[in-house]
């Protein structure tokens, strides 16, 4: 781990030396400025702990460097060091979030007391600012299901993310790649780094080749400074590139060559290297683009490292109702109501709707009948009119389940059919499938509760609600 950075700011060339051979004693890392304009330079280049700044500087007070490094790394603690005729300008600069200030002569005892608490305050504000952002992040990327085909895909997205390797997303649109790719960084050694994610359908081709590689100034017109690209922006960590079908040939042969040679080409400037672990989504099918000539190969195969494919929400209706109750309660705590869950009847539609837009379309249906929803629970009437028609995906009276789909699924499915042909009546339902009625309360029932914890239906379960880390 590397040593914290003290920066030593004093217009004094033997002050500034007698600190920096005395933070060096203690194991500090220490820079030096012998004025507020350099020392902001400084701190625009590399991460600095604390600063020590004297307080009367020529050009540039003490309490002016503490206003620009406050607003330029809110982290930075700063303290100062002050004659005593000017005790009460430190007291005030205090006031404009300084951490403490010491007086002149300085004592060695003194000043090094003073910048390992201002280390112990740093430190505690960022890993306070980190615990918050990643409790965020799991509340808001939480992966919830729970069936074969859901456990399937998160068994090898777990295989892959502690590699190095590049992967790439498969699905339709609403399907939940941007959450996996997050995963897949958050469980591999980057998660330390960023994660940069990228539109590729969003931006126009001119543009998208500038917000990825970056440009100097000068390079175009209206490039008026230097930018750094999203891959630089990524380096260390992970850059996601969503609709990757999109990019253009040009833009896709400069692709090709970052994940041969790890370096990119900076419009207007040179070659750099760049680290960076890329993922990538489609919901086309590359190899049919490979065909018609609008997906380069070589890069095709760059790219098809690890495949995921990421399967349709009517392939997975196991998870409707888990999904279903996780949005509920989502939107619920953030529109302040408080809802028992979803009605029976509302839940069968639910489980059979076609789902077009997958679990995004779900989560907007949930939000909607949340909002809508006027009495203790979300009923049909709470659900556009689309899910009430309770539209299938196949012919009228018939029902196509995938080869391979559990016995458990294959009968809850048949149930919820059948009720749909019966408008509801599960006596009529029960008689037409020859079972007792109170079965088809019990696999209604059995079908929005998870197993019991423990045994091999515990272990099943695991991945329930998996928070993306």
């Amino acid at each position: 781990m590397n040593p914290p950075t003290i920066l030593v700011v004093d217009d004094e060339p033997s002050n500034r030396e007698s600190l920096e051979r005395i933070f060096r004693r203690e194991g500090f890392a220490v820079e030096t400025a012998a004025d507020g304009a350099a020392a902001l330079e400084l701190l625009r280049q590399r991460p600095v702990n604390v600063i020590l700044t004297d307080l009367v500087m020529p050009q540039m007070t003490g309490v002016d460097l503490l206003k620009a490094a406050r607003a330029l790394a809110s982290e930075t603690e700063v303290v100062l060091m002050t004659a005593y005729g000017t005790v009460e300008n430190a007291v005030e600069a205090m006031k404009q979030g300084a951490y403490d200030f010491v007086t002149k002569p300085l004592k060695r005892a003194q000043i090094v007391a003073v910048v390992r608490r201002a280390l112990e305050k740093q430190s505690l504000v960022v890993e306070n600012r980190t615990l918050r952002a990643q409790l965020e992040a799991t509340q808001r990327r939480a992966i919830v299901g729970h069936g074969l085909t859901w456990r399937r895909t998160m068994e090898l997205v777990a295989q892959a993310a502690p590699s190095s390797a590049t992967v790439l997303l498969l699905g339709e649109s609403g399907t939940g790649k941007e959450l996996l790719a997050r995963a897949i960084h958050e469980g591999s050694p980057r998660r330390g780094g960023p994660f940069i994610a990228v539109n590729c359908a969003a931006l126009p081709d001119s543009i998208l080749e500038a917000e990825l590689f970056g440009y100097e100034r000068g390079a175009f017109t209206g490039a008026v400074a230097r930018k750094d690209g999203r891959f630089s922006l990524a380096h260390g960590g992970t850059l996601f590139l969503d609709e990757i079908c999109e990019v253009s040939p040009q833009v896709q042969v400069k692709l090709l060559r970052v994940l041969q040679e790890g370096e990119i080409d900076r419009l207007g400037g040179r070659t750099e290297k760049v680290d960076i672990r890329l993922v990538a989504a489609t919901n086309r099918d590359l190899a049919t683009e490979v065909r018609g000539g609008r997906f380069r190969e070589d890069l095709y195969y760059r790219l098809n490292v690890i495949a995921v494919h990421l399967p349709p929400l009517r392939e997975r209706r196991e998870d409707i109702p888990l999904l279903a109750d996780f949005f509920l309660r989502r939107y619920a705590d953030k529109n302040g109501k408080r809802l028992e869950g979803i009605a029976p009847a509302a839940g069968e539609r639910l489980a059979r709707h076609h789902w077009p837009g997958n679990v995004r379309e779900l989560e907007n249906v949930i939000e909607r009948a949340v909002v809508l929803c006027k009495g203790p629970m979300i009923d049909e009437e709470d659900l556009p009119a689309e899910v009430r028609g309770g539209l299938g995906g196949g012919a009228a009276g018939c029902i196509t389940i995938p080869i391979g789909t559990p016995i458990d699924e294959v009968e809850r499915r048949l149930i919820i059919e059948t009720l749909g042909h019966t408008k509801g009546d599960k006596r009529l339902a029960a008689q037409l499938l020859g079972i007792a009625t109170r079965t088809i309360y019990r696999r209604l029932e059995s079908a929005r509760t998870l197993p019991a914890e423990g045994g091999d239906d515990a272990r099943d379960d695991a991945s329930a609600e998996l928070p993306a880390t």
